[in-house]
């Protein structure tokens, strides 16, 4: 697939934002590290309220006709897409009353049910946007549950490292945060490792000989119907070459996983600790930017088959 950058930006910055806001109201139920303060929560909750309307914001761009992005709504049942965004909408108010619980001091038993229902739409809506490729049986690559379980795992690896850094610059205990984020950042490595094996299993990449029905002998197209490159071709006929796919593979395990690793230790240790967690939270971002591109790069359509090329 050609990866496109509305598209990736929507994805990092939403699932971020989505994770952050969700993980923000378990600092506040738990009093992590002593808890954050009143103005703590509000700007943390602003923060990622921004990153979420931003990216859904974004995800419009990459329509031929950005006015109509209000038809996704009118098929809740049979898309994700619409479901996404029913999600996404019924979270806004929900997590809007949970900031005013907070300002205006309401009672906790108000406050911490509009935190919860409002995580758990987070929740909810990430794993929506990650089922919307999910459910594409034409692009193996996205066929898997662990699309969504990467989605999610990711989003919350992200918020948990900006997480952190709130937590460091408001001087609270950071031992908690620290552990939460590598929780989560290890989780998300393990996913994506795992993701990474199975795309590569030959025996579940589609062929020219399994699409047509041919298994007997060996199939080869003589013609692919096309002598210009077409919305097909161009869209879904990205090409990435393998070692180029390996180099950035490594550089995202490196930057996105292993230097956050590190700098929760150094967090860990004290020194420096702001400018830690500061590296943590922008390395995983890049890293997630990093993941979204290839995950759309590596996508082989079926469509392919029928355009010259021999598997998928």
């Amino acid at each position: 697939m050609h990866p496109v950058l509305s598209v990736i930006f929507f994805t990092v910055a939403s699932g971020a934002g989505f994770g952050l806001f969700s993980l923000l109201f378990v600092a506040d139920f738990f009093a992590l590290g002593g808890g954050f303060s009143r103005a703590h929560l509000l700007v943390g909750g602003a923060i990622a309220l921004a990153l979420i309307v931003l990216g859904l914001l974004s995800s419009t761009l990459h329509l031929a006709n950005p006015k109509n992005a209000w038809r996704a709504f009118s098929r809740f049942r049979t898309s994700w897409l619409s479901r996404e965004g029913v999600f996404a909408v019924a979270f806004m108010p929900l997590a809007l009353a949970y900031l005013a619980c907070i300002a205006f001091d309401a009672p906790l038993w108000l406050r911490h049910a509009s935190g919860f229902l409002s995580a758990a739409l987070a929740w909810i809506t990430v794993f929506s946007t990650g089922m919307i490729y999910a459910c594409l049986k034409t692009i193996r690559q996205w066929n898997t549950p662990l699309v969504p379980a990467n989605y999610l795992a990711l989003g919350y690896a992200s918020g948990s490292l900006l997480l952190l850094l709130g937590a460091v610059r408001a001087g609270l205990d950071a031992t908690p945060y620290v552990a939460l984020a590598g929780l989560i950042v290890a989780i998300a490595a393990v996913l994506k490792a795992i993701y990474y094996f199975w795309i590569r299993s030959p025996g579940l990449t589609p062929t020219v000989n399994t699409a047509t029905g041919l298994t007997r002998a060996g199939v080869r197209l003589f013609d692919s119907g096309h002598t210009h490159g077409t919305f097909l071709t161009e869209e879904f006929g990205y090409q990435l070459a393998r070692r180029r796919a390996s180099v950035i593979k490594v550089l995202l395990f490196v930057v996105g996983f292993a230097l956050p690793a590190v700098m929760l230790a150094a967090v860990l240790r004290g020194s420096g600790a702001e400018a830690a967690a500061a590296v943590a939270a922008c390395a995983g971002l890049a890293g997630a930017v990093m993941e979204r591109w290839l995950f759309f790069a590596e996508a082989r359509h079926v469509v392919n088959l029928y355009h010259g090329a021999q598997r998928c």
